[in-house]
């Protein structure tokens, strides 16, 4: 895979959702959240202020992270899902 994100955004695999819970409940797929925890799989370069100086990222390659629910854009490369999202949607490094 040679995908690139460009400027503040991250390319992520999110992680599977639970299959049971905490009481040993299996949940069924069609019950399952979102998930909202994913690996970092590449991080573009960094986005440019105002004055044309490059704001480093934050995150790098191989982080595990908590992001909103409904961010980013879906995509599917080689038959594997994964989410582009800004680093302004990252909301922890966990």
């Amino acid at each position: 895979m040679n995908v690139k994100p460009m400027e503040d955004r991250i390319l992520l695999k999110p992680m599977e959702a639970e299959q049971k819970t905490a009481g040993g409940i299996i949940i069924p797929d069609n019950a399952k959240e979102k998930p909202q925890k994913g690996e970092v799989v590449a991080v573009g370069p960094g986005k440019t202020n105002d004055k044309g100086q490059k704001i480093e990222m934050t995150l790098k390659k191989g982080d595990k992270i908590l992001y909103g629910k409904y961010s980013g854009t879906e995509i599917t490369i080689e038959g594997q899902e994964y989410l582009i999202v800004r680093e302004s949607d990252v909301l922890a490094i966990i």
